[in-house]
């Protein structure tokens, strides 16, 4: 009948066709690196300039980086470190509103970030933080109420003092008074 087939041709298309799959791949993956090269780098040097306590510098890297990445990786971190910045006992600019909706956004945006279980725990902190915070500032009034009360009383004590020490003079005349007109 007919002569037999030469398969070795398609054992060379398959192992041809693997290679220039992972070199395209290869070639899209060194297309990204520089992005996400700076990307990290922008994010180490946010960590160093919030340990040495610049928090505007660390908020302006952080910044860049939303920015540029918002919805996808690296963005997620960069969300829960302005978060933490904005949080941070030593920041003067101080915001914990504006951390929480960081922590917020971190959680709506990447639900499955390896921050967002970090970010659940700073949400509880700063909300239960938040109550207190009302609770004090209610205590603080109460407080403020009653001492203007009990100065109010003190000063209506000093008065009635003031009218009993006159009722005295006044009883001590009426003796005198007294004494002068009996015999």
């Amino acid at each position: 009948m007919g002569a037999k087939r030469n398969r070795s041709r398609k054992r060379l298309y398959i192992p041809a066709a693997g290679i220039v799959i992972i070199l395209l791949a290869g070639c899209a993956m060194l297309t990204e690196l520089p992005f996400e090269r700076e990307a990290r780098e922008s994010l180490i040097t946010a960590r160093h300039l919030l340990n040495a306590g610049d928090y505007d510098g660390a908020l302006k890297e952080n910044r860049k980086i939303i920015s540029s990445y918002g919805d996808i990786p690296p963005g997620d971190e960069s969300l829960f470190m302005t978060g933490l910045i904005y949080a941070h006992y030593g920041n003067p600019g101080r915001d914990h509103e504006k951390s929480l909706a960081f922590f917020k956004r971190l959680l709506k945006v990447f639900p499955q970030s390896p921050f967002s279980g970090q970010a659940r725990i700073w949400i509880g902190i700063l909300q239960e933080q938040a109550k207190h915070t009302a609770k004090t500032e209610d205590l603080s009034k109460w407080i403020r109420k009653l001492q203007s009360e009990n100065e109010r009383l003190n000063r209506e004590i000093d008065e009635l003092k003031m009218t009993i020490k006159k009722s005295k003079q006044v009883d001590i005349e009426i003796d005198g008074k007294t004494k002068e007109l009996s015999p």
